[in-house]
């Protein structure tokens, strides 16, 4: 297996793009395999790396579905209905408290 080829930070070829670029130009990679890989330098710790890929042979991305539609709703209200007092909280509960904030905080709302 060759090694991918290793471009430093912004100092990649024209014609390669990570997701994110490939996302933001309406494309996706479209089951291609990695090409190569950017790496950004830091001070204590390992080079941050970002995969690339060739946009030549990216595809569009799939539209939305309504059935998608319909399943991104769903999963959006669960992320928003308290556990505790099964109300829409109105925001996105933090899964740190898993419940809403008056549910989460009621001692303290009694006190």
């Amino acid at each position: 297996m060759a090694a991918l080829p290793v471009y430093r930070w912004r100092l990649a070829p024209d014609g390669y793009a990570t997701r994110r670029q490939l996302r933001a130009r309406g494309l996706r990679p479209g089951g291609q395999d990695v090409v190569a890989q950017l790496e950004r330098p830091r001070r204590r710790r390992g080079p941050l790396v970002a995969y690339l890929y060739r946009i030549d042979r990216a595809k569009p991305v799939r539209p939305m579905t309504p059935a998608r539609w319909a399943a991104l709703a769903k999963a959006n209200a669960a992320r928003r209905t308290c556990t505790e007092c099964r109300r829409d909280a109105g925001y996105v509960i933090p899964s740190t408290l898993g419940m809403c904030t008056p549910c989460a905080y009621r001692e303290q709302e009694a006190a």
